[in-house]
This record gives C-alpha cells, structure tokens and sequence, in this order.
C-alpha cells in the first residue's frame, strides 16, 4: 500500500480476532486492537503488532452497549472494519435460559448495529472505498443442537451482512461475511474434540491462521469486486 490504513478488529485480543489482527498487520495495515475484558492480552497483542513496523492501538467497549461503542468510535475513521467479537451460551432449547439468548443476540447481532453505526457514514463522508468483514458460523448454515441462540444471531448477521452489501456497493465499499466452521480455539475447549473430526471431510480442526488468511485477501485491493459473499472456512463439514 502506498499510504498505511487503518483497521478495527473486534475481539482481537486472542483467538481467531488475534491471527487476523497479526495477518492484516504484516500486510502493511494499522490495527486498532479491541477487547472488553482482557486489557493486558490486548497490549500483548498491540506490542507484537508494533514489532511488525505498523501502528497499533488498544480499544474497550461492550459490543453489546451502544452507547459504549458510540463513545469509543465517533471520532475513528477507519478503512476496514472486522467484525470478530462475539460470545456462545450453549443450551438445548427447553433448559435455554431468557439471558442466554439475550445475551447471544444482544452481543452478537445487535452488536453489528452498535459497532458499524458510528463508522459508516464517516467512511462514506471521506469516500472511502473500505472493507467490512462479518463473522458469522457453520451453525448459521447448518442449525446445531444447542445453539439455537447463536445459530440465530449468526444467521441474523449473515442477512444484515448481505443488505449492508447492497447499500454500500454503490460506494465502493464491499461488506463480506466468513462462515468458519470448528476452529481451534479457546471457544471449542469443551467439544468432544475426536468426535467432531469424523464429521469433517478433511478429518481435522481448522485453525485460526486459516480464517485470517482469508480475512487479509478480502481486506485487500485485489477484493474490490466481492461483495455480500458468505465465504466459508470448514474443511468441508456440512457440504
């Protein structure tokens, strides 16, 4: 890039959020690194980042508080924005609590709204012909037994994710969505692990320098033309 640009990953401090803040910092970007609780895993993040020869910065807020959010981004102008953070308060239906879902949608879908709404119109302002990046889940494709609340909210951004596309095309701004499936992360520590690889065709976890690695192409110039795409990252599970 002839000029550096800056990026806002959510949840960035650990994770899939981590590798794709690390991935689009070797490619020459700015990274506001975001966390809600973890100051100190965020600053880790922010230092190997520096190391890089890029900017970086931490940032907190609730997803879920929009007045949180409106506070820690109106005055942020960004060139690409990833949506990464997000929660899963597993339960089959009939023991599914009233908080559980509303944690879940709240976070996850509403934070969609709470998190774009104080940066788009800027990015349309200074014509900006940016990047917007979603994610969504396998459960949102497939439906999975004990995630109806997080099936929900990722299918609700993957709809938001494909309007938002079409208001914005016209702006040069793409909005795309990935779909990944089981990642190896923290968030799958209580899967029956070996059980989970025999419904994936490729027979392994995926990892999450592979959701990253996707994540950076369509950050990219040479991305300009996708647009409202669900992309996902599963190694075939649910085909």
């Amino acid at each position: 890039m002839s000029e550096r640009k800056k990026v806002l990953v959510t949840g960035s401090s650990r994770g899939i959020g981590k590798e794709i803040a690390l991935s689009l910092a070797k490619s020459g970007f700015d990274i506001d690194v975001h966390y809600a609780h973890n100051q100190e895993k965020a600053q880790e993040v922010a230092d190997e980042i520096k190391k890089l020869g890029v900017n970086a910065e931490i940032l907190k807020f609730d997803i879920k508080n929009r007045e949180e959010c409106a506070k820690a981004l109106s005055d942020k102008l960004y060139y690409g924005v990833v949506l990464n953070a997000g929660i899963a308060r597993d339960n089959v239906f009939p023991l599914l609590e009233g908080d559980e879902w509303d944690d879940v949608i709240q976070t996850n879908l509403s934070g969609f709204y709470n998190v774009l709404k104080p940066l788009v119109m800027p990015m349309i302002s200074n014509r900006i012909k940016g990047r917007i990046i979603t994610m969504s889940s396998v459960s949102a494709l497939s439906g999975n037994r004990g995630q109806i609340n997080y099936s929900a909210s990722k299918a609700g951004i993957i709809g938001a994710t494909r309007s938002l596309a079409l208001e914005l095309a016209k702006r040069g701004i793409t909005v795309n969505c990935i779909a990944p499936g089981v990642i190896e992360t923290d968030m799958i520590k209580d899967v029956p692990i070996d059980e989970v690889k025999k419904l994936i065709p490729m027979k392994r976890l995926g990892q999450a320098k592979e959701v990253a690695s996707l994540a950076n192409y369509l950050m990219s110039e040479g991305a300009a033309y996708i647009t409202g795409q669900v992309i996902s990252v599963n190694g075939g599970l649910y085909l």
